[in-house]
């Protein structure tokens, strides 16, 4: 058997495979492989920022870049990435993906001073960008319909365990070997998936692939993205009111609507705008921004909570989420089961439902809430959010023709990580709010001395994280009175962010009844033995 092969119409049904190439189960784990590297870089690099400050003698914005640069490619370029793969072939674009995806984490474990971590991980970024929707291309054009929901609730459960346990992993590293080995460990990670993917990987081509780019789209979609993307990564420090922050959200929906009338003019679009005629296609886009908005919502200040008012390390932070990672590494796989038995509708809807609970039992979280209570929350969280992770992903892919399933599953990573950033602006400002409203009054309440503004406004920052401003040699008494006060208020707004989180869930509900099984799902090419 040749490395590629040519989709034209659905097979009868899943064709034998020679060999190991092509196989669906293993073409599975190997996709698997690859996706773990990007899931988990979005999460662990997080818990080694503190140690890249210091060892490079960087400032706050720096470390802030070793993040914000990542995201930016990522987010900027899914959608331009996906279209690659459409065009060139799935399995290509993930090999090179792979590739330079562990080259530039190498790089990055190599660096001696933070301008070269910034510059790598935008590579990583882009890398990241060729990865993940080829990964997902390549399952719709691997599986046949009645597989296609399973392999996606694998991949689902591989996502989200990676996302929920990087800072576990993060934390040992870190803490045991050095900030180095949290890039250091994606090389070995991408040779094994390099090394699987020549072997097993199927190219899969469409017979009416894009021949030709669209390059005035390219440019627009991608300068709409980065003003939006940057718009939310700024808006917590330039603030909400800013003129800078709405003058990046105009510019981004001029770019946005210029893109759209182009769209509709060029013979070869980047996305044709008939796929939104689809109304479970642009369900499962809109369901899976809010699903990324309310996990961020569960998880962004949670971290917080556990290592800043419980005091725990970030290993032990990490551990404590382990309920949450588990349901996800559970329910990922049935909840792909469960959408192939009964359609999307009913499991996704039962998600957001469950996760609405969660979120609404997390704002109830007290600085002296036990594990047990804890632990009921994050399963429940994990529970909620496998069957949307699952179902929204199959939802936009599966309603997409096979020659565009790279754009659509660029749509999906680029929905997720738009929600992941709107949750976390959002959020965060709710939080900040709360903050700053309630501090001043709890501050005089309990007695302590006037803070000046300029005092006010740097305690409010770390009380917004969980952090009491306890200056050094301050009497215990006092000490304990600014901890009580700083945990009282930061739990006061993380209630709000939960709550505001769980509307966004209930809203999603609704979105979910818009969905149904991918209509398109059937043009798979089972190619292997099931």
């Amino acid at each position: 058997m040749t490395s590629q092969t040519t989709v034209d119409a659905p097979p009868s049904g899943p064709q034998p495979a020679a060999g190991l190439r092509g196989h669906p189960w293993l073409t599975l784990i190997t996709v698997a492989v690859g996706v773990m590297m990007v899931a988990l870089d979005g999460t662990i690099v997080a818990i080694a920022n503190p140690a890249i400050r210091d060892d490079l003698n960087a400032s706050f914005a720096d470390v802030q870049w070793v993040s914000n640069a990542y995201f930016l490619a990522l987010a900027v370029t899914l959608i331009t990435a996906g279209k690659l793969g459409d065009r060139f072939g799935h399995r290509q674009t993930f090999l090179i993906g792979v590739t330079g995806f562990a080259a530039a984490s190498g790089a990055i474990g190599l660096s001696g001073s933070i301008t070269a971590v910034i510059v790598f991980r935008v590579f990583q970024g882009l890398f990241g960008a060729l990865l993940m929707p080829a990964a997902l291309g390549v399952l719709r054009a691997t599986f046949p319909a009645e597989k296609l929901n399973m392999a996606i609730g694998v991949w689902g459960m591989v996502i989200g365990a990676s996302t929920a346990g990087g800072p576990i992993l993060g934390g040992v590293l870190v803490e045991h070997v050095n900030w180095q080995s949290v890039f250091f460990i994606n090389v070995p990670v991408g040779v094994l998936a390099l090394l699987l993917g020549t072997l097993i990987l199927l190219d899969h081509r469409a017979e009416n692939a894009p021949r030709s780019f669209d390059l005035p789209g390219i440019a627009l979609l991608s300068g709409a993205m980065f003003c939006l993307v940057w718009a939310l990564i700024k808006a917590p420090a330039w603030g909400w009111g800013d003129g800078r922050t709405w003058l990046f959200i105009a510019g981004s929906a001029v770019l946005f609507a210029l893109f759209s009338f182009w769209e509709t003019k060029v013979a070869e679009p980047l996305i044709p705008l008939g796929l939104f005629r689809s109304v479970a296609l642009s369900a499962g886009v809109v369901l899976m921004v809010l699903m990324a908005i309310a996990f961020m919502g569960g998880l962004f200040f949670v971290t917080f909570y556990l290592q800043n008012v419980h005091g725990m390390s970030p290993v032990k932070a990490g551990a404590h989420l382990l309920p949450l990672t588990g349901m996800m590494i559970i329910g990922s796989p049935l909840a792909g089961s469960a959408i192939t038995q009964l359609g999307p509708r009913i499991p996704l809807a039962f998600g957001m439902a469950v996760t609405a609970v969660a979120l609404y039992g997390m704002s109830t979280l007290e600085s002296d809430t036990g594990s047990g209570v804890m632990s009921l929350w994050f399963a429940l969280l994990g529970l909620g959010l496998a069957p949307v992770m699952v179902g929204a992903t199959e939802v936009i892919v599966g309603n997409a023709p096979l020659e565009l399933s790279g754009v659509a599953g660029g749509l999906q990573q680029a929905a997720m990580q738009i929600g992941s950033s709107l949750g976390t602006a959002v959020l965060g400002a709710v939080m900040a709010s709360k903050v700053d409203s309630e501090l001043p009054g709890n501050w005089a309440g309990a007695g302590l001395p006037k803070l000046t503004p300029d005092q006010l406004d740097k305690a409010s920052e770390a009380v917004q994280v969980g952090v009491a401003p306890v200056a050094k040699g301050m009497p215990e008494p006092v000490a304990a009175k600014i901890t009580a006060v700083a945990h009282d208020t930061f739990l006061s707004g993380m209630s709000l962010a939960s709550l505001v989180a769980a509307g966004v869930a209930v809203a999603a509900i609704f979105v979910a009844l818009l969905t149904k099984r991918g209509a398109n799902a059937e043009a798979g090419a089972g190619v292997g033995h099931i």
